[in-house]
């Protein structure tokens, strides 16, 4: 059996400090929270969307630290 890490899936409004969305995932490695993010990123940036648009989305291991973020700059959008 793996060992599984929790992460946290922060989704950003245009001020950081501004958390539009935040989602605990259970994985057993970084890549699958990451993959999770991205796709939680792109929903967040659908036009549709109410609300102000998301601007960037962020990674927090179980320990507290960011270990991976990505705004939509990062994307080219």
């Amino acid at each position: 059996m793996s060992q599984r890490e929790t992460f946290h899936i922060e989704i950003l409004g245009p001020d950081d400090a501004d958390v539009q969305t935040r989602v605990s995932v259970r994985t057993s490695d970084l890549a699958g929270a990451r993959e999770r993010a991205l796709r939680l990123f792109a929903r967040a940036r659908v036009p549709q969307r109410g609300g102000e648009p998301a601007e960037a989305v962020r990674v927090i291991d179980g320990a507290g630290r960011e270990v991976f973020r990505q705004s939509r700059f990062d994307r080219g959008d």
